[in-house]
């Protein structure tokens, strides 16, 4: 019995010119490259340019989706756009990359579940299609953590990095096997029990202001392998798929030890694993198609590769996808 499945058909990113060394950080905060990659993995990370929006990332992200997929941006009719930094407090930072990619249907808005965004907006989008309302969409992952960055504070300024990343899905019909391509499960929790363990001092109807990051580092740790590993294992749960299953695992790159921890509890394979935390840092809702971009330029992931996403985020949030390319 054939079902309807959101494939994706390209995917795309986009990275800040600017390449800030943790060398380059050291010479502002007390820290050093050594302390950097030993706790985290990261050795750079990219800054937005002045006037370089959340959108205008976004834009560029979707261009090079688009441009991979081989199809014009007026086909699309759904715009998810994942992101904790938007342009201004409203509109949605998505009608400005809708109106910047010259679409004018369907519709567009804002995700907001940090770190996790891009698992969530993948989710959503997922549903939308499977629902008969839209039949192709963009998730974008966009981010200008560098904006809510306290630069005094070192154990969070070294973390976060900017960046974009994004994918179009497209509804198509599939087989209904284990074979099929596209979203094949999404996974979804929240627990708004841990929301002071990571989260930002400002809002517009608190303070009135921005505000900037603050996070309890030894707690995220504590909670993240095994809030991921509970996701994952009810992806594999819903398929009939295992570890050995997977072809690649992409996950959220917001430290590397997570990574690997989180790998060696589902008895993933390292050389599975794609790996950006090393260059781009913690991009938040960008970091997982970041990665997947990467991965796919460099021909590892390909058609028919069976890929497990999975993010962890403010909130907390957390979620798990499983994905056939």
């Amino acid at each position: 019995m054939s079902v309807l499945r959101s494939v994706v058909l390209g995917c795309g990113s986009y990275l800040p010119a600017r390449v800030v060394t943790n060398h380059e950080l050291a010479k502002a905060v007390e820290t050093s490259d050594e302390w950097i990659v030993q706790r985290t993995g990261i050795h750079e990370r990219r800054i937005a340019a002045t006037g370089e929006l959340t959108s205008d990332m976004a834009v560029h992200a979707a261009k090079a989706a688009l441009a991979a997929a081989k199809i014009e941006a007026d086909s699309i009719d759904l715009i998810v756009l994942a992101t904790s930094t938007p342009d201004q407090t409203f509109p949605a930072s998505a009608v400005s990359v809708q109106a910047q990619l010259g679409i004018h249907h369907g519709a567009a808005f804002d995700l907001q579940a940090v770190c996790s965004g891009f698992v969530f907006g993948l989710a959503t989008a997922d549903s939308m299609l499977r629902s008969g309302s839209f039949k192709r969409a963009l998730v974008i992952g966009s981010e200008t953590f560098s904006r809510i960055l306290d630069w005094n504070d070192r154990t969070t300024c070294v973390l976060f990095g900017d960046g974009a990343g994004a994918v179009v899905l497209d509804l198509q019909e599939q087989p209904g096997t284990r074979e099929d391509r596209g979203v094949l499960t999404t996974h979804l929790r929240s627990d708004g029990r841990h929301k002071g363990k990571l989260y930002v001092d400002g809002g517009p109807s608190s303070t009135q202001t921005v505000g900037h990051l603050r996070m309890e580092g030894r707690e995220v740790f504590r909670h993240a392998v095994s809030m991921i590993t509970d996701v994952v294992v009810d992806a594999f749960k819903a398929t009939g798929y295992s570890a050995a299953d997977i072809d690649w695992f992409v996950p959220h790159q917001a430290n590397r030890r997570i990574i690997d921890a989180s790998a060696h509890k589902l008895g993933i394979a390292p050389e599975k694993i794609v790996a950006t935390v090393d260059r781009h840092g913690n991009t938040s809702a960008a970091s997982i198609p970041l990665a997947l971009a990467d991965a796919v330029a460099d021909r590892r992931i390909k058609r028919g590769d069976l890929v497990l996403l999975e993010a962890m985020g403010g909130g907390f949030t957390w979620g798990a996808a499983l994905v056939r390319w």
